[in-house]
């Protein structure tokens, strides 16, 4: 099955579309490694020009830790409800408030939804603000680069700021006389 939807040979009665592809299937994703199968389910509803497509998207992402940079998985389990118009309804010709009810359309070209650009859209939707492989990471060595949830380092953490070592020369000759 193509990962068009051609809207002009949707039926007029919902339509459930159940289906599973390999990552590639869906085209690059930047920072993002897909590592398991994407699982699609959806209905889409055909009224007129509009197309309702509401359903869930499942699948496993591996992210890097922002802290210690190492990999780890991330399910996504994303349900999604979106109402498609065509892009020639997108006018743009001036200012408008966004209404809530806009962050839930998006447009369609040329008479076909693309599934793949609405997948990438869900999986970058679920991506966390700050990924992080467990909520204590403790992250790099600042000196060395080791990964402190792997075990210590040798390295020495004490810092003294220079723009004091005058006033600590000061309190030293003061104890020494």
């Amino acid at each position: 099955m193509s990962l068009l939807l051609d809207v002009a040979n949707l039926p007029e009665r919902p339509l459930h579309i159940d289906r599973t592809d390999d990552p590639p299937a869906f085209g690059p994703l930047d920072g993002v490694r897909a590592v398991s199968p994407v699982s699609l389910a959806f209905e889409v509803r055909k009224d007129g020009e509009k197309v309702r497509v509401a359903g869930r998207l499942q699948t496993v992402l591996e992210l890097d830790c922002s802290r210690c940079v190492e990999a780890f998985p991330v399910p996504v389990d994303a349900v999604f409800d979106l109402l498609y118009v065509p892009a020639s309804a997108n006018t743009g010709a001036e200012e408008q408030e966004i209404e809530d009810d806009d962050l839930d359309t998006a447009y369609y070209r040329d008479g076909v939804i693309d599934l793949a650009e609405l997948v990438r859209e869900q999986l970058y939707l679920a991506l966390p603000m700050k990924p992080l492989c467990q909520e204590a990471c403790r992250g790099l060595c600042s000196e060395c680069g080791t990964n402190l949830n792997s075990g210590a380092c040798a390295c020495t953490h004490d810092w003294e700021d220079p723009r004091l070592a005058p006033l600590k020369a000061l309190a030293r000759n003061k104890t020494d006389a």
